[in-house]
């Protein structure tokens, strides 16, 4: 039987059956599931699946599996769910009363405005994370070729195929505003092809022909691209409340030609007389402010930024990164922000290994360190973080800042101009290798990566080995079992 199928009714049955899946989706390693009732999850019997790397308990709760893993069990979870197939866990009334009053709680902690916002904008872009990936690994590959041929090595063949494979690696990132607005238009309610409509106004050739004048800013004369991926949320964003305002006020046997109408005609008019004017002075601010934080902070700003990177994943505030990211990677090329925070998961690499060494007698601990440890190379950190550092406490925070030390050898790169990017966002780890470019070529900047893993490893084990356990905590943990 297809073991990607059993791996999924697995899951699907642990966490109450079909009947619990309110809704489902998946990032680069998660099957994330939206359940009816929180309190028919059996969460122990999922951490026992095999193939199940961790579970993230948060507004979504949040299955571990891996990249390319993911996203064929998510396909096998689906179609099992559409099929009928699904078990159905009983449905106790005190279980369901303690999972209310578990959802509950988890949503007046999580739920505040502000993070459920944050979370919206991550959700915009974790169903672009693959086409991110493949584009940029492409676009690498192209950029490989046109080097072997500045340096005479063009034979026909590469000659003939390097505009190909430049195109195909290229197109995506063109039309990234409109899949980001198509995104956020149904992300926050609105119809995701008016939210593309309007962000491809963006994009269009034709804006280049616009120009107007405002009082003290002077004459504004537009191009194309100008506000980005921010100006294309922001359009989005509002073209779906203005859809839901005009279409409450317009009787339905007009609805289907003057609510649209008149929601891409406004919005369309804020956009290339707001949005674009003003979201392309924050985009520029964005990447300008990036590179002068990196070239100036150096080594400091990177310590920083990777060893405060997990904290702000815990709290949800990392969303706020991502179209940060988007928008680096559309003026640069590239990201210099991604491989500094990368350097996180490295430092848990590291303090793991030393919990390891360190918990001699704690089979449990030692037994699942072993287990996740190869994917904690790949990029996979969760199952380190919620299952063995974080709940040691002190080894938590010896691991960021072993995290700092890598992102400190990438900011020493970024102090010279020097810059580690990678072309698209989503690996991490290792996995990460194929993606890295910069200033100084694929294969230096590549090498400077690796150096600030290295880095990380040994700075999370060191700090760890030495500085993560009191007296008290190594007695604690250090029994058999």
């Amino acid at each position: 039987m297809n073991p990607h199928r059993v791996l999924a009714q697995e899951i699907l049955n642990a966490v109450g059956g079909a009947s619990n899946v309110e809704s489902f989706t998946n990032c680069i390693t998660r099957l994330r599931v939206n359940p009816v009732n929180r309190g028919m999850i059996n969460e122990a019997k999922i951490k026992s699946i095999k193939g199940v790397l961790g579970v993230v308990d948060d507004e979504t709760y949040q299955i571990v599996l891996g990249p390319g893993t993911v996203k064929k069990v998510a396909d096998e979870f689906g179609d099992i769910i559409q099929s009928g197939d699904g078990t159905e866990a009983p449905k106790a009334p005190s279980t369901q009363a303690v999972g209310q009053d578990i959802k509950a709680e988890l949503k007046k902690k999580n739920n505040t405005p502000f993070k459920n916002f944050l979370r919206k904008i991550g959700n915009i872009f974790i169903p672009l994370i693959p086409a991110l990936v493949g584009a940029g690994l492409i676009n690498g590959i192209a950029g490989l070729m046109a080097n072997l041929m500045q340096t005479g090595f063009s034979p026909d063949w590469m000659v003939t195929l390097q505009p190909i494979v430049s195109v195909i690696g290229s197109a995506f990132f063109m039309y990234l505003t409109v899949f980001a607005g198509v995104n956020a238009a149904k992300e926050f309610g609105g119809t995701p092809a008016l939210g593309g409509a309007v962000s491809a106004i963006i994009i269009a050739p034709s804006v280049a022909n616009i120009t107007y004048s405002y009082p003290i800013f002077g004459e504004i004369k537009l191009n194309p691209g100008q506000g980005g991926i921010i100006g294309a949320i922001l359009a989005a964003i509002l073209i779906s409340y203005v859809e839901k305002w005009v279409r409450k006020r317009v009787p339905a046997a007009i609805d289907i030609i003057v609510t649209p109408t008149i929601a891409l005609l406004v919005v369309g008019f804020i956009t290339i007389f707001a949005f674009m004017p003003l979201a392309g002075i924050i985009s520029g601010g964005i990447g300008t402010a990036t590179t002068w934080l990196l070239a100036h902070g150096g080594p400091l700003s990177g310590f920083v930024l990777a060893a405060a990177f997990l904290p702000l994943v815990m709290f949800g505030l990392h969303q706020a990164l991502i179209p940060i990211h988007a928008e680096l990677i559309a003026q640069f090329g590239y990201t210099a922000l991604l491989p500094i925070l990368a350097m996180a998961g490295a430092g848990q690499v590291g303090a793991a290994i030393a919990i390891y060494l360190k918990l001699k007698r704690n089979k449990s601990m030692r037994n699942l360190i072993k287990g996740v440890l190869p994917v904690g190379f790949l990029g996979i950190g969760e199952p380190l973080i919620y299952g063995v550092s974080l709940p040691l406490g002190r080894p938590f925070i010896t691991a960021c800042l072993g995290g700092g030390f890598g992102g400190a050898v990438l900011g020493f790169y970024a102090m010279s101009g020097n810059f580690i990017g990678s072309m698209a966002i989503g690996p991490s780890g290792l996995v990460l290798v194929p993606l890295v470019t910069g200033p100084l070529g694929i294969g230096a900047s590549i090498l400077g990566y690796l150096l600030g893993l290295v880095a990380s490893y040994i700075a999370g084990f060191l700090l760890t080995y030495f500085f993560g356990f009191t007296k008290e905590l190594l007695l604690e943990h250090n029994k058999e079992n």
